[in-house]
């Protein structure tokens, strides 16, 4: 869903404030009735996502440097530490 479009109309907002983008936001591909979007931003552009690509992202954002920290340099490392967190000895 992260397909970039460029929008051109600007967003209303509702009394209860609610935005509403333009039918050409609406219009893209991966975005189907019903769905949930995250309404991002990315400096002046704002942005419609898939809601679990958006959490997956600030994950691995959160991670960052975690294996490095625990000592993990490799493919064998991980799995020697999910082994032992697993009680798999």
């Amino acid at each position: 869903m992260s397909t970039p479009i460029k929008i051109t109309d600007e967003v209303s907002v509702s009394h209860g404030g609610s935005p509403t983008p333009p039918q050409e936001a609406l219009s893209v591909p991966d975005i189907v009735d019903g769905e949930q979007v995250a309404l991002g931003d990315e400096g002046t552009t704002a942005r419609l996502d898939n809601p679990v690509v958006v959490a997956m992202k600030k994950l691995q954002r959160g991670l960052a440097g975690e294996a490095e920290r625990l000592g993990i340099a490799s493919d064998e490392d991980a799995m020697t530490v999910v082994k032992e967190l697993r009680g798999d000895y």
